[in-house]
């Protein structure tokens, strides 16, 4: 089994606990109003694609916590990936810019391959108009904090998709020999006769991978990530209700989308446009899903 760890900082307040119980917890957003701030260091082990685990560490953002793990290095050995949080409302940023620099400096020490993400987080209170702005301005100066390393950031809220947009690239990220697997989505495509197969995580519902013939300026570019945001909240609610989500059809005259339990720790979405004459019937797709199922319940386990 692979065990990657990851490092979940930032300033107390920044949203980081929220958006992991989010994430990896299954709450909605207006729960996390009933969480409480970390304390030192919470160690949470997630079982993801089955035979990948993430040792998340995430720790609490009040300064005498962070004056700590400054102390020795140990925290910052051996990191596959580093997510900072920054929120975008904060008071006091040319102080969590410092605490940040520092990070930087001494992840560059002790794990100078270590990936590294930054969220700026709770968009949601910027007014709509200013927010690419605000957020390119603040991508540039927190790049700015560090040569060695070359920042992926994202812009995010509770409240909409972003938050599932930045944490597919993020364990994106952290699967081996992911080209591999959308070789064999494509594969898988092309026999569906289908113009998109999109791959997510059974528990989180990210997107884990996906192939697509689709021209980007005509569909939505954040697709994905409304997918998982739409379906995760509808999965909660069938626990709520002690159903089980199994899987959904969606047809109109434009497109038809499928999407079904795939593996054992995914669910599949098939994608086809165009009139219902010239689409592939959902019987057929079903049972070219079944056909495959056994070569991808092989597979995926490789990749993790």
């Amino acid at each position: 089994m692979s065990k990657k760890k990851m490092l979940l900082m930032g300033k107390s307040g920044a949203g980081k606990t929220s958006m992991r119980s989010i994430i990896f917890a299954n709450y909605v957003a207006k729960d996390t109003m009933k969480l409480g701030y970390t304390l030192d260091i919470e160690h949470v082990n997630i079982r993801f694609l089955g035979n990948l685990t993430l040792n998340l560490w995430d720790c609490g953002g009040q300064y005498r916590f962070f004056e700590s793990y400054f102390e020795n290095d140990t925290m910052f050995r051996n990191v596959e990936v580093l997510i900072y949080v920054f929120d975008v409302d904060a008071v006091d940023l040319a102080n969590d810019l410092l605490f940040f620099s520092n990070v930087m400096a001494t992840l560059e020490r002790c794990s100078p391959d270590a990936s590294v993400f930054v969220l700026v987080h709770k968009m949601d209170l910027v007014g709509e108009d200013y927010r690419e702005q605000t957020f390119l301005d603040r991508e540039a100066i927190i790049q700015s904090k560090t040569a060695h390393f070359k920042i992926k950031s994202f812009a995010t809220s509770i409240w909409d998709e972003t938050l599932y947009k930045a944490w597919s690239n993020i364990v994106y990220s952290m699967i081996p020999n992911v080209g591999q697997l959308e070789a064999q989505l494509q594969e898988l495509c092309e026999i569906c006769g289908a113009d998109e197969v999109v791959l997510f995580e059974k528990a989180t519902f990210l997107e884990i991978s996906h192939t697509t013939s689709l021209n980007s300026e005509q569909y939505d570019s954040h697709r994905f990530e409304r997918i998982s945001n739409i379906v995760k909240q509808f999965k909660i609610s069938c626990f709520k209700t002690n159903s089980q989500f199994q899987g959904m059809e969606v047809r109109n005259s434009h497109f038809t989308a499928y999407i079904d339990a795939f593996t054992e720790n995914t669910y599949i979405m098939v994608v086809m446009t165009g009139s219902s004459e010239t689409k592939t019937s959902t019987t057929v797709i079903q049972m070219n899903i079944a056909a495959a199922r056994q070569h991808f319940e092989k597979f995926i386990p490789e990749s993790a």
